[in-house]
């Protein structure tokens, strides 16, 4: 999947590539999926985001974003920002 030809510097870019998340940045999401490792899965425009301490179920949660790969992001939960159900 591509994210389009990137216009800006190398925040949220890898391999020449826009991402829809940028390191550092803060998104409110819902966790679809459990990972193998055990972390909760989202999606922001298509692009899966591993959130740590996240499970399937939680909704509308603020995740930070960690690292931002080829193919996939990391993300941690933002304190006191679950609700799950």
């Amino acid at each position: 999947m591509s994210y389009g030809q990137s216009t800006r510097g190398s925040a949220g870019t890898t391999g020449g590539f826009s991402k829809p998340v940028e390191t550092g940045k803060e998104y409110t999401v819902d966790v679809t999926d459990n990972g193998s490792a055990g972390d909760g899965i989202a999606r922001i425009q298509g692009l899966v985001i591993f959130v740590k301490n996240a499970k399937a179920g939680d909704k509308n949660i603020k995740i930070k974003i960690n690292s931002v790969g080829s193919r996939f992001a990391t993300a941690e939960v933002v304190a006191g920002s679950t609700d799950s159900t």
